[in-house]
């Protein structure tokens, strides 16, 4: 199957060599690229990609934005694209939201061109790209700066999680991958992802992203635990 790719970005180096290293894969189409969030949702929206490269720092709408619009569509719209945030910095505040709005992680852009390909094929396959150290750096940090007690909605969607499950989603929010959270544990790799689809159906969570952020912001996990 191949995965169907937007580019948006506003240097136009950036976009032309990103199109030109995806669209040299055979699983990988490039449908289009935007340099603005505006133009980004506009094109989204008509071309359907299956994966949006967003860049954060953009004129007219910024990459938080239109992450925003197009993983919360208005009445009527359908599509909603897998969104991979690209940005310079390692630690960036808009990077942190986005994740909460649903996106599903982030790449430097300056990353290898091999991390690229992976990163898109990984968030096509529903995946969140949550592995690299600056990652766990990023939600740390910003988790840090935002103390947040733990609400009476969220300790209740906590309630619902079986001891085992709230295990996994501790592992998951201190960054630990699927084979290091069943070496954790002491279980096989596929019934840990079991764990964690459950963990995701019962909190109404998309992704892996999302997980991390609910622990935290629900006090299940705080910075600086291990």
């Amino acid at each position: 199957m191949t995965t169907r790719v937007l580019i948006v970005d506003d240097q136009a180096m950036v976009r032309a060599g990103f199109a030109a290293l995806l669209a040299a894969q055979s699983d990988i189409d490039v449908v289009g690229d935007a340099a603005d969030g505006v133009q980004g949702v506009e094109l989204s929206r008509a071309t359907h990609p299956d994966v949006v490269l967003m860049d954060v720092r953009m004129p007219e709408m910024d990459g938080l934005e239109a992450a925003r619009q197009l993983l919360s569509p208005p009445p009527g719209v359908v599509h909603r694209p897998k969104v991979l945030m690209l940005t310079t910095f390692d630690v960036d505040d808009y990077v942190y939201e986005a994740l909460r709005a649903g996106a599903s992680g982030f790449l430097l852009k300056d990353a290898p061109p091999a991390d690229l390909i992976s990163a898109v094929r990984i968030v096509a396959a529903g995946e969140a790209l949550l592995a690299p150290s600056v990652t766990r750096r990023l939600i740390a940090d910003f988790a840090r700066q935002r103390p947040a007690p733990r609400k009476d909605r969220e300790s209740l969607r906590l309630n619902g999680l079986t001891p085992r499950e709230t295990e996994v989603l501790e592992l998951i929010a201190r960054g630990l991958s699927n084979q290091e959270i069943a070496a954790e544990l002491v279980l096989a790799e596929q019934t840990v992802k079991t764990h964690i689809g459950r963990v995701l159906a019962k909190l109404d969570l998309r992704d892996r992203a999302q997980a991390v952020i609910f622990a935290y912001e629900s006090g299940l996990v705080t910075p600086g635990d291990r």
